[in-house]
């Protein structure tokens, strides 16, 4: 038996011994249950990989797999940040949160939120959603960028046009035969969650946040009233995050290919504008624009803009 999948299975077996105490927890045991299933099913998978000729060939593979699946294309993890413009950039991110929800809405797709973290006037600093249903990841990976916003802030009392700015970035989820991470890797920390979700949620600490030490990379998942849930979450979207990393280092360090996808949220890198005097939005990486702004908003009417990107 190869030594990275052993690895694996081992990981396996102590989540699994790990879990097994919550059976005991009535409010606990069906989605123990349900865990131990899903992890019983990926010791099988594990097994058959080690059996196969192919299997044998990849057994040296390190943390990312020699030669990585494509990605799902049925699930995609959004992340939307506001950047540069104060409120209004908190406030065009909740605008842009708006228009993926009501255009997943109109795809029949699920939606589930990871993390969120609020502002005074209810203005979006961050969001992560796991959004599931046929063809998600394709639909929505071309909207990783700086969207950028010109309009005239209600707050604004001359009527002089701001510009803001807001990050999106879209990650596949990645499966734990692509990325494997050693639990000595990961630091955790439980905490009590800020946000909405129930009583329990904001009395106990089912909040979690992973911190990967090879890369610096943080996750947080605040929105379950699980722990175990949170956690799982969090450690879909930190893989998804290595996943990111290291599929692009060809092209630069992690800092870098980060940046490459969203930028920095300054106001010059931007890969749309949202124009609302002239009720236009303009793609600027295929130098097309449509004239029916505050229905794409409003309504996630993004079929066009999505299927011009794709064909493009």
């Amino acid at each position: 038996m190869n030594n990275y999948i052993k690895i694996q299975l081992d990981q396996i077996d102590q989540r699994i011994a790990d879990i097994k105490p919550l059976l005991e927890d009535p409010e606990m045991a069906d989605l123990a249950n349900e865990e131990i299933k899903e992890l019983e099913a990926q010791k099988v998978e594990l097994s058959s990989v080690i059996a196969s000729p192919e299997g044998a060939r990849q057994s040296n593979s390190n943390q990312i797999a020699s030669s990585p699946m494509a990605p799902r294309n049925d699930i995609a993890i959004l992340e939307v940040r506001s950047a540069a413009g104060g409120d209004e950039a908190g406030l065009f991110a909740g605008d842009l949160t708006h228009m993926y929800l009501k255009f997943a809405a109109r795809k029949g797709w699920k939606i589930e939120e990871l993390d969120r973290s609020e502002g005074n006037l209810g203005q979006i600093k961050e969001l992560v959603l796991k959004i599931t249903g046929k063809d998600a990841y394709a639909n929505l990976k071309y909207e990783s960028g700086v969207h950028r916003v010109q309009r005239v802030p209600t707050t604004e009392s001359s009527g002089r046009i701001h510009t803001s700015t807001a990050t999106v970035a879209v990650l596949p989820q990645i499966s734990e035969r692509e990325v494997f991470i050693n639990p000595s890797d990961i630091e955790f920390e439980a905490f009590r969650s800020g946000g909405a979700g129930g009583q329990n949620v904001n009395k106990v600490s089912t909040a979690v946040r992973l911190k990967h030490k090879p890369t610096g990379i943080i996750v947080t998942c605040q929105t379950e009233r699980s722990q175990l849930q949170n956690r799982e979450n969090a450690m879909n979207l930190l893989r998804a995050r290595i996943w990111e990393a290291e599929s692009q280092k060809s092209v630069g360090d992690i800092g870098t290919q980060r940046a490459l996808q969203v930028g920095a949220g300054d106001r010059s890198e931007k890969i749309r504008t949202y124009n609302f005097p002239q009720n236009r939005i303009t793609d600027h990486r295929i130098g097309k624009s449509w004239h029916n702004l505050t229905k794409i908003l409003e309504e996630g009417d993004l079929d066009d803009i999505t299927k011009t990107l794709q064909q493009a």
